[in-house]
């Protein structure tokens, strides 16, 4: 035997190599990896390629491929310099520590909530600690507030009802009115409403004819002596009554939405400011107030229908004139066929309130006057009885004036609302 040893030796050979031993857990180095592309999550992946899911989500790997890491400093798979998919510093997607979308700067949308309890999540407006803007009018109500609550309208208006609010929204203006100026209102309602009420009640006591129409035999009516002397002299003098104190009435009325503006803004308000106000605008109230009612009887003469349509459509009128100045009877006209069904609601519940407040004073005043007999002026103790009760009746129907102020005056806030941002600062403000 040879002590040479055979060729081809079994022991191992080490591989000639340029560097250190290859690590046999390490994974395969992204360099080689082709950048992938911000956008193109639907495209499909090569072999050996990460497939990007989401922003702020890892990578998933390709089936029977290892997931390649995300190069060291770049979370995500943003590309370098470029502002959008997870660039450190730049507001974008999955930003180390703010999970979700975690927009930087102050947005004022916040990151989606887990709870299921919890509010929708998503958009937070307004921004916490900040104002409420006054853009985008009108637009679909933001998540998170309460139905209705757009941008540049204050759900907690005192008198302004915002858009969608309702029929509830309505009344809690109305009833707030109430609360806040009640002591200023009624004052006002009693001088210049009550008042003139009362007198024309007594004058009716006074002059409507004592002896009433008979019917003859052959059923014929029997007119008494001077029948229609007393009434047309009974109508006329009302008529020469309403004309004079149609400027007090007036005043009553822009006195009276004065106080309701201006106490919703927060701002003072008296009793003898208010009617110094109102004077102001006594001429301008009373003279469209006698086109309004010339209007309403030219249609109440046309079968009734007409006439009551024109009393709804001229409604808003006073307002119209006292905040705008300009056109009162055309863009009251217009407001009421604009939003046809919410203005009709609210002017007939008005309309209600008013019918059913004068019917309950007119009974009270027809069951007292019944124990002072027919012709309760003819003699003093049942002339003064009679005309107590008118007094005590007149008073009882104030109610009734408040009522139709406040509900006129939100109305009209409200369709004010309904056309862009408004607020009853504003509204006070353009009274003057």
């Amino acid at each position: 035997m040879s002590d040479q040893p055979p060729s081809g030796s079994t022991e191992p050979v080490p591989p000639a190599s340029s560097g250190p031993p290859a690590d046999p857990t390490r994974s395969t180095s992204p360099a080689h990896e082709p950048a992938s592309t911000p956008g193109h999550v639907g495209e499909p992946a090569t072999p050996g390629q990460s497939t990007p899911t989401a922003p702020g989500v890892p990578a998933q790997p390709t089936a029977g491929h290892p997931a390649a890491p995300a190069q060291p400093g770049q979370p995500g798979y943003g590309v370098p310099g470029q502002p959008g998919y997870g660039v450190p510093g730049q507001p974008g997607y999955g930003v180390p520590g703010q999970p979700g979308y975690g927009v930087s700067g102050g947005q004022p949308w916040g990151t989606y909530s887990t709870d299921p309890a919890g509010p929708a999540p998503g958009w937070v407006w307004p921004a916490a600690g900040g104002p409420v803007p006054a853009g985008a009018w009108p637009g679909a109500p933001m998540p998170g507030q309460p139905y209705g609550w757009y941008p540049g309208a204050d759900p907690g208006d005192p008198l302004v009802t915002p858009p969608h609010a309702g029929i509830g929204g309505w009344f809690a203006r109305c009833s707030g009115a109430v609360q806040r100026g009640w002591r200023q209102l009624l004052p006002i309602m009693l001088l210049t409403q009550t008042l003139p009420a009362a007198v024309i009640s007594v004058l009716t006591l006074v002059l409507v004819p004592a002896v009433e129409p008979t019917t003859a035999p052959d059923g014929a009516p029997v007119l008494p002596d001077g029948y229609f002397q007393d009434i047309f002299a009974l109508y006329g003098l009302i008529l020469l009554a309403a004309l004079i104190f149609g400027p007090l009435q007036s005043a009553g009325w822009a006195a009276g939405t004065w106080v309701v503006a201006r106490q919703a803004a927060g701002e003072p308000v008296g009793v003898g400011a208010a009617l110094r106000y109102g004077w102001r605008r006594a001429l301008g109230v009373w003279g469209w107030t006698i086109v309004a009612t010339l209007l309403i009887s030219v249609g109440f003469c046309l079968c009734v229908l007409p006439g009551i349509y024109a009393a709804f459509a001229v409604a808003l009128f006073g307002p119209v004139y006292l905040f705008e100045r300009q056109e009162p009877i055309g863009r009251a006209f217009r407001m009421f066929h604009q939003r046809f069904g919410m203005v009709l609601g609210r002017v007939a519940l008005v309309a209600a309130a008013v019918i059913v407040g004068s019917l309950v004073g007119g009974i009270i005043e027809g069951v007292g006057q019944l124990p002072f007999g027919v012709d309760p002026m003819s003699a003093p103790g049942t002339a003064a009885g009679a005309v107590a009760v008118s007094l005590v009746a007149a008073v009882l129907v104030t109610p009734v004036y408040l009522a139709q102020l406040v509900g006129v005056v939100v109305t009209y806030a409200e369709q004010r609302a309904q056309e862009g941002p408004v607020n009853a600062a504003r509204l006070a403000a353009e009274l003057g």
